[in-house]
């Protein structure tokens, strides 16, 4: 009978772990938080110390009931929730709840599931760091003051259900500033002027921009201006007159963050942020990557010689350069990179995950590889070509050695400039010149531009700016641009984030009336008194102190200054068949709705429900959208119903046209891997036989 008990945060965490230590131990899942601040109240004693009001978590007190049951027959109980600030609180809770003494050193952290870290981990326990959990303390108290004391402002004079928050509010700023830069800018006229040429005898053509005269650069703004020079070099002749070779060296990026993950896997993957991290945690629990909450770039010594080893053997000694990254100021450093805990095959991992986890594990991989790897060297060629004394240019790069571009490309950030040299600005090869070479006119082109506004924010790049900026952590990102789109502050219009009339009046009062909590400044350097907290530099009740007495005071003041702001409902095309107004959209408990605008007179309510132009395939009936309970996407034809007359089967988790994909209502347990299956079918035989 196993004598020693380890707690871990989540269920399929604990199976990983168990085949890890075997019969002595037994393992089992706190599942989350068991112990919280309660939802009804702000339950925060701000008169003596802000005293926080711990509950039981509602339906946790069978959970909990469970624990100390299992718990009284160990000799040895092993607190390991995740290591960081809030698996810290949760272990704090655990030990309270187990009456484990203060002294006791139960506690244990790994930063990857792996046999070698845990076995490491029960053999080093340590007691609760109580700095990292009053950190969390704070935080989840100073959240508290903000959004339950500016929260019922906001229902009071705007509508129920809203929600201010000190992260989400200053993110909710960022947003709405980058729409006003939008809406304030005025486009500039400016004009491309290029020329594809050619040499005798050489099938390669050279592609050349228009640079300016032999006086200097010449910007184009009008048509006239380069009428002008199309007149005087048309058919004209292009002489080469210099040509400059650059050898250029391009390094790897460095292993994956929280914060770099989340933009790459937005990127290429189409992944946002929320599901980045909820499928990261699941490998991070199976054991296939390190924990996925962290700022470093760091890596151990270990997993620089398993990366050595990789790529020595798989690519050659001429590939691999240990590099040491330069860790971001501020960060906390506590963790390592993200990286896969074992370099393999990928493709037998790969094998053996979802679709989704394939997809984020072989980009968590590729990418740790690639940061041990050498440069990738390129010569960058530059030739300057004279028509009738106005100036061409043509560049072209030529690899010379693809070091780690054998296995990774950085994806292109949105917005991101891209510098003359930048090997993802022209990889072509241009065919072999030397001064004095002259070349002639294929095709001249010339088209007007208007400049362009600033983009909208996606996920990925108002994550990158939320971690330039300092406001929240990495644990934060995902879920406080998930609150965004929930309370309907923004909506996403493809990738891009577009704040709605309703964040914008939200943002206008925050703007006008507790500036201090959505500037920037102050909500980075509240981070930082946070990170003195947990490195016990600083008070956290002088801290909150701080903060609340002018908070409060202003509060006071705003609340009778503040006119209630009535929000338009969006009218509709459709008709309400009672009383034939054009009905709007309401939002209410369970989500949109539309309803009649002549209430109380006329109470007509009814779903939205959208459609397709696309017929069905079966019936050629309208085909509804519709979201299965999980939110995911689903088309269904009108004439399939529930009823025992319906008139048609469509189905499909598919647009119709589109390859389709079998629809399952309920969907079976999946297992993890091929050998799971096989187990549970020869079980279920085996049951069946004995029957």
């Amino acid at each position: 009978m196993a004598n020693k008990l380890v707690i871990v945060e989540s269920p399929s965490k604990a199976k990983t772990i168990k085949k890890y230590l075997g019969s002595d131990y037994d393992v089992i899942a706190s599942q989350g938080h068991i112990i919280d601040l309660p939802a009804s109240r702000m339950g925060v004693d701000t008169e003596n110390g802000f005293k926080p009001e711990y509950i039981k978590m509602k339906g946790k007190a069978k959970l909990i009931k469970d624990i100390k049951d299992t718990a009284k027959s160990k000799e040895k109980i092993f607190l390991a929730t995740d290591p960081d600030r809030e698996g810290e609180a949760i272990a704090w809770h655990l030990r309270n709840e187990l009456k484990i003494k203060d002294t006791d050193k139960c506690r244990i952290e790994f930063h990857e599931i792996t046999e070698t870290a845990v076995t490491a981990a029960v053999k080093n326990p340590r007691t609760i760091d109580m700095n990292t959990v009053d950190a969390q303390q704070a935080r989840r108290i100073l959240d508290r003051l903000v959004g339950y004391k500016i929260s019922p402002l906001l229902w009071k004079k705007v509508k129920r259900g809203l929600s201010a928050g000190r992260v989400q509010s200053v993110t909710l700023r960022i947003i709405m500033d980058r729409e006003q830069e939008i809406r304030d800018f005025v486009p500039e006229e400016y004009w491309l002027l290029d020329v594809i040429l050619e040499k005798d005898k050489e099938p390669r053509l050279v592609y050349a921009k228009f640079y300016g005269d032999v006086n200097g650069k010449i910007e184009l703004k009008e048509e006239k201006q380069v009428q002008n020079i199309v007149d005087v070099i048309k058919g004209g002749k292009y002489t080469v007159t210099d040509i400059k070779v650059t050898e250029k060296r391009k390094s790897p990026p460095p292993p994956f963050t929280t914060s770099s993950l989340q933009q790459d896997a937005s990127r290429r993957l189409g992944f946002p942020v929320k599901k980045t991290m909820m499928v990261a945690q699941k490998l991070y629990e199976a054991g296939f990557i390190t924990y996925m909450r962290t700022d470093s770039t760091r890596v151990s010594d270990d997993a620089i010689k398993m990366a050595k080893a990789y790529i020595c053997k798989t690519y050659g000694e001429k590939y691999y350069l240990n590099r040491n990254y330069k860790t971001k100021e501020g960060a906390q450093d506590a963790h390592e990179a993200i990286r896969p805990t074992h370099l393999g095959s990928l493709s037998a991992v790969e094998a053996e995950l979802g679709k989704d986890e394939a997809r984020l594990y072989a980009l968590i991989f590729n990418r740790f590889v690639a940061s041990r790897m050498e440069a990738c060297v390129y010569d960058f060629t530059k030739v300057t070509l004279n028509v009738k004394d106005y100036i061409f240019h043509a560049t072209g790069s030529v690899i010379k050695f693809d070091g780690f571009m054998a296995l990774y490309k950085e994806s292109k950030e949105d917005n991101k400039k891209v510098e003359e040299g930048d090997l993802d600005e022209e990889s072509k090869e241009l065919p072999k010149l030397e001064i004095g070479d002259v070349l002639t006119e294929n095709k001249l082109n010339f088209a007007q531009k208007f400049t362009e506004p600033p983009s909208r924010y996606s996920e990925a790049t108002l994550v990158k700016v939320m971690e330039e900026k300092g406001i929240g952590r990495p644990s934060t990102y995902a879920p406080t641009i998930s609150t965004l789109i929930d309370r309907l502050y923004v909506e996403k219009d493809g990738r891009m984030l577009v704040p709605t009339e309703l964040g914008e009046v939200v943002n206008k009062i925050m703007v006008e009336h507790f500036e201090n909590i959505v500037d920037i400044t102050f909500t980075a350097d509240m981070e930082s008194k946070l990170d003195g907290v947990a490195e016990g530099t600083t008070d956290y009740v002088a801290m909150l102190t701080n903060f609340y007495e002018p908070f409060i005071k202003n509060l006071e003041k705003v609340e009778g200054s503040i006119e209630h702001v009535k929000l338009a409902d969006k009218e509709t095309d459709i008709i309400c068949e009672l009383c034939g107004r054009n009905m709007v959209i309401k939002r209410g408990k369970f989500g949109e709705f539309l309803a009649c605008p002549g209430y109380p007179e006329c109470k007509n309510a009814k779903p939205i429900v959208n459609s397709i132009k696309e017929p069905c395939p079966h019936c050629g009936g309208k085909v509804l959208v519709r979201k299965s309970k999980a939110k995911k996407t689903f088309y269904v034809c009108e004439n399939n119903t529930n009823d025992e007359n319906k008139k048609c089967d469509y189905i499909s988790w598919n647009k119709p046209g589109a390859p389709e994909k079998k629809f399952v209502r309920k969907a079976a347990k999946k297992t993890t891997t091929k050998k799971a299956a096989k187990k549970t079918t020869k079980k279920t035989t085996t049951k069946k036989s004995s029957k």
